[in-house]
């Protein structure tokens, strides 16, 4: 099972997270209906950190089932198998992945305490492994990463209480998926097939159909200044959210945050490093000095944080070019920050930083995906002897911290081989 870890990714929308997979021979991602409900375009993160936009392609309410479509991640094939002959029985062994409150990739085991358990005119599949939210839409496996059934709920006030989809029913969804566009369907569960136009009716036999699963989640007016001024800056709003008026993303190296307190107060901030063990006073003292003014340097638990907080109210006034100045200036300087108290002081950086070697191999990978599609060089650089030999040596150290696996430190060596 080891191998259907990198199948498995995080999904964020404006209300939340939850989890979704690929399986082999199919390039779409499944996830749980309501993981995406009131959105058409949602955040796909791998485990490295990195997020990619993906297309909602097939919803079935019914089934609580979705289907995402992700340009960016057509070459990662999916590694979770299915089998349409698998029998599931009490007591088997049951294994939940997922990110569970948006953590990182967990898995919990657990038993199958009834493959048939009926609720709402369904059979489910019920267990006592741990599910929590953030767990919704992520595969169940079996040792041998079949797949068993895509966890869907727990019940709010029991323990040791999870649902899961069965199996044949996600195969059956997936079999009756076969478009080669992309495009919002809405599929019908009495007759099976799909409606691509906003309609109260299926347009096949007439079945009703909710109108809400044809609408978006509304944003609040916070949320569209806030996303206008990511925009500005560069990034995608939707790869940014990471709940309901919640915002989480890299800028260089430094996770930046964006969140609103008490109903009252916009907060951007971002932890930049650690203190470091020895000579604090020159360090405590420049933080101390409000030299980033409009912004507050802190230390909170062995951590230099950069902040910056406005009342909500200010951006209705005059202020909010200001305000959304500020926003987007933050972000900038929180990615200077880390690297100056890094040189500067011997900080290192904090554990939410984007470390640059540990995306070493993912651009190594893009870099030979290009390399097929043109012969230009575009820097010069990247290809004189003493660059490829600090790419060797960073690709070795990843491998020997088993960050990566020997097939992708063989695969990304011989790409740095074939350019020298």
């Amino acid at each position: 099972m080891k191998n259907t870890k990198d199948s498995i990714y995080k999904i964020i929308t404006a209300g939340g997270t939850g989890t979704g997979f690929k399986v082999v021979g199919y390039d779409f991602l499944i996830t749980n209906y309501h993981v995406i409900k009131g959105s058409k375009t949602v955040a796909v993160e791998d485990h490295k950190n990195n997020r990619f936009l993906a297309k909602v392609a097939m919803v079935n309410p019914k089934v609580d089932l979705a289907f995402l479509d992700v340009k960016d991640l057509v070459s990662m094939k999916g590694t979770i198998k299915l089998n349409k002959d698998k029998e599931v029985s009490n007591l088997d062994t049951i294994y939940i992945n997922g990110f569970p409150f948006g953590m990182p990739f967990t898995v919990t085991e657990g038993i199958v305490s009834a493959a048939n358990q009926p609720m709402n005119g369904r059979n489910y599949l019920q267990t006592d492994a741990a599910v929590n939210p953030g767990n919704s839409g992520g595969p169940m496996l079996d040792s041998d990463g079949v797949l068993v059934g895509v966890t869907t709920s727990k019940f709010t006030q029991a323990d040791n209480v999870g649902f899961g989809i069965q199996s044949k029913d996600v195969i059956k969804q997936i079999e009756d998926f076969n478009f080669e566009d992309v495009k919002y369907r809405v599929k019908c569960n009495s007759c099976d097939s799909f409606t691509e136009n906003e309609s109260e009716f299926c347009s096949n036999c007439g079945a009703n159909i909710d109108i809400s699963v044809f609408e978006e989640f509304e944003l609040s007016h916070f949320a569209n200044f806030t996303e206008n001024a990511l925009t500005e800056l560069g990034a995608n709003p939707v790869l940014c959210r990471a709940g309901r008026d919640y915002w989480e993303f890299h800028q260089g190296s430094a996770l930046v945050r964006i969140f609103v307190v008490n109903n009252n107060y916009l907060f951007a901030t971002s932890p930049l490093n650690k203190l470091p063990k020895i000579n604090l006073d020159e360090l405590l003292t420049y933080i101390n000095s409000n030299k980033v003014a409009p912004y507050q340097l802190g230390v909170y638990e062995n951590k230099i944080y950069i902040s910056y907080r406005t009342h909500l109210s200010d951006i209705y006034s005059e202020k909010k070019d200001d305000i959304k100045k500020n926003i987007i200036n933050l972000a900038l300087k929180a990615d200077e920050l880390d690297d100056f108290f890094k040189d500067n002081y011997g900080c290192d950086m904090s554990m939410e930083s984007k470390s640059e070697e540990l995306n070493l191999v993912a651009d190594i990978q893009e870099a030979g995906n290009k390399k097929e599609e043109t012969t230009e060089v575009e820097n010069v650089d990247d290809h004189n002897p003493k660059s490829l030999a600090d790419r060797l040596k960073k690709l070795k150290s990843l491998y020997e911290m088993e960050l990566i696996t020997g097939a992708e430190y063989a695969a990304s060596k011989k790409d740095i081989l074939e350019d020298i």
